[in-house]
């Protein structure tokens, strides 16, 4: 059994009912983050041509935008109705440690920077919830024990 193997047998005997809602929240979190960057996908490339983050270009930007979008709104309603729960945390990250370590973090480490926090309170439930996975209350969870016909 591989350490992953292992991990993921240990989450999935160790995850408290509550956490069901906890992760039903952050995926509509996600879910609307995602709309919000859809939505506003002009003014994100500005800011992104505008600080240098990786030396975007704006068509790179607007690409990375679309992408960052697309993989919140599928992956906040996967985790949201805990369908591949883990797969969906796990394609979050990166983009969370990249909003963390390069775009917020140039406003400072301070209590008015609430981006910054949020993101930071995302990460960390996303990692727990790569470990745990989805919980009692998911469509994984019923799947599992609905008999395949």
């Amino acid at each position: 059994m591989t350490v992953i193997q292992k991990i993921e047998r240990w989450g999935d005997q160790h995850t408290a009912k509550a956490l069901g809602f906890v992760r039903m929240g952050l995926g509509i979190l996600i879910f609307c983050k995602g709309i919000a960057i859809v939505s506003n996908t002009q003014a994100l490339q500005e800011l992104l041509v505008q600080h240098s983050v990786f030396g975007f270009s704006g068509m790179m930007a607007s690409v990375a935008i679309h992408i960052v979008g697309f993989v919140h709104l599928v992956g906040g309603i996967l985790i949201a109705i805990g369908l591949l729960t883990r797969f969906a945390a796990v394609i979050q990250i990166p983009i969370l440690l990249v909003a963390v370590f390069f775009v917020n973090i140039s406003r400072g480490f301070t209590m008015l920077n609430s981006e910054l926090w949020l993101s930071l309170i995302v990460l960390l439930l996303l990692i727990l919830f790569w470990v745990t996975g989805s919980g009692p209350y998911s469509v994984d969870q019923a799947m599992k024990k609905k008999p395949v016909a």
